[in-house]
């Protein structure tokens, strides 16, 4: 009996593969790690061909672990990271390691087109502000960069779209990575001809736009020889990460939030009707007749990373003796810190910044340095400053008019209790963390379950199989404690970003 569900999930750092039954419970997962590649400043590159090879050895590695059968699989959903754009030939070849959404490359290009067609034009019509870390950029610079690349492309597909085209063969492009790219008509859900010309962008080099439960295409004999699947699985579309976690956490209806704290960080409010604000993120969700407003951070564990590379080699020689990792071990040194990091704040910009400020030469700062601050205080303001991201774009949401009331917290950083309460007393909500293990992956899976008919709806998908393992309660006291630093912290950019924009000159 298929019983079986596949979720798949394209991160930035890693790909994770998970298998549920028909009741939402795991029964294996695997993951398989692969490169950023950062040729030169302002560059973040992958290559896809790297995120199939770790793709199809986690398929094997979770059926094995699972001691399922193939045919016992029912669908298979994937999710993957935005703002991709994977160029490929005739062939399904692809011809060129794809800027991914950290990449700033085509600032200028971006800044030029808003000069010519009107930052107001292409807003209203796609939701979104263009700015360089989104796909539109990225198509026009290979045309300008690259010629002898663009001429040979025949399709740009998306992270979740070229596994799916891996699998199955088929081209496709699912609804809710369609804010990629700024000829997307958000509110209606469908390529614009006349604003892709305008850009100066062929539309045939874009798949048509499916649902994200869209049944596109089942397992090839290639594919299921190569993953140990069965031919003939059926493959959904799937959807933009951040979206399919927010399913994953049961986030479909109107005022319900997720908070996702991985690589980057952000939120994604649940709405039933179309608004936007050009300093935020809008994409359609995954479930049919909603979208997302996002605040999309560029920092988050990504920092944590930084300080732990450069900072914990003492914590690495003697954690393996403790029996911790370097990063438990960064987090209890942070717990040992005051709140507010005895006026120490941080601008996690290490890469320039996503919403709200969208600012590719924004630099990480900080500021309140002196002879008594110690290692836990510079992590402990790191973790801090990721959490001022959150609130600036939380800020800017609430006075567009989204109302948040309860934030479902995923991803690495709720593995912190420390962290997981921060961003309860900066954002000044209750943020509850989900009994859901692989979030993400579940929701893509959940996705191939509506898309084959295993459940009627998304309220039967989810029915009983979320729930709440923790809730943190705003602390009235800390939080306002971090009002003072979050006051510097607004202030510290306003009073830099001239310098920073003069800095990056060459």
């Amino acid at each position: 009996m298929k019983e079986y569900l596949m979720g798949i999930d394209i991160g930035t750092t890693a790909c994770k593969v998970a298998v549920f039954d028909s009741k939402g419970k795991l029964c294996a997962s695997a993951s398989d790690q692969y490169p950023v590649y950062y040729p030169e400043e302002g560059y973040a590159e992958q290559d896809p061909e790297e995120w199939w090879m770790a793709v199809s050895n986690s398929i094997k590695c979770c059926m094995e672990e699972a001691k399922l059968k193939p045919s016992e699989i029912a669908g298979i959903g994937i999710d993957g990271q935005s703002w991709s754009a994977i160029a490929v030939d005739k062939k399904g070849e692809v011809l060129t390691r794809t800027p991914i959404w950290m990449d700033t490359r085509a600032a200028e290009i971006c800044m030029e087109l808003n000069n010519e067609i009107g930052k107001d034009a292409i807003t209203k019509l796609c939701g979104n502000p263009l700015a360089a870390t989104y796909s539109t950029g990225k198509v026009l610079w290979y045309k300008k960069y690259i010629p002898d690349v663009y001429k040979r492309i025949d399709k740009i597909l998306q992270s979740n779209s070229f596994i799916a085209f891996k699998l199955t063969g088929v081209y496709s492009q699912d609804v809710s990575q369609g804010y990629a790219f700024h000829f997307f008509d958000n509110k209606n859900g469908k390529w614009n001809a006349d604003m892709c010309k305008t850009m100066g962008l062929p539309v045939n080099f874009f798949p048509e736009i499916s649902p994200c439960d869209k049944v596109i295409g089942t397992v090839n004999r290639e594919a299921a020889a190569r993953c140990g699947l069965m031919e003939g699985i059926p493959v959904v579309a799937g959807g933009l990460d951040a979206a399919a976690g927010a399913l994953g956490v049961g986030v479909i209806h109107e005022k319900e939030t997720q908070e996702f704290g991985g690589t980057s960080c952000g939120f994604s409010i649940c709405m039933d009707s179309y608004r936007y604000d050009s300093r935020l993120v809008l994409c359609t969700h995954v479930v049919p007749g909603k979208w997302l407003l996002q605040g999309s951070s560029n920092a988050g564990g990504n920092v944590m990373r930084w300080l732990e590379m450069e900072l914990g080699e003492y914590e690495r020689l003697i954690g393996a003796d403790m029996g911790k990792s370097t990063l438990e071990m960064y987090n209890d040194l942070a717990h040992k810190i005051p709140v507010g990091s005895d006026g120490l704040v941080f601008l996690p910009y290490m890469n320039g910044e996503r919403s709200p400020i969208w600012d590719a030469n924004a630099k990480g700062v900080y500021f309140g340095l002196d002879y008594n601050k110690t290692r836990g205080h510079l992590i402990r303001s790191a973790m801090e400053g990721v959490a001022f991201a959150e609130r600036h774009s939380l800020d800017v949401a609430e006075n567009a008019g989204a109302v948040v009331e309860e934030i479902r917290a995923t991803g690495g950083s709720t593995n912190s209790y420390l962290w997981t309460q921060m961003k309860a007393d900066i954002l000044r909500k209750t943020v509850t963390v989900p009994d859901v293990r692989e979030a993400t992956a579940f929701g893509a899976a959940l996705l191939a379950g509506v898309g084959v008919g295993m459940y009627a709806s998304y309220d039967e998908a989810l029915h009983n199989k979320v729930k709440i393992a923790r809730t943190h309660k705003t602390n009235e006291d800390d939080a306002w404690r971090y009002e003072k630093n979050y006051k510097i912290y607004r202030r510290l950019y306003e009073c830099l970003k001239d310098l920073m924009k003069e800095a990056a000159l060459k």
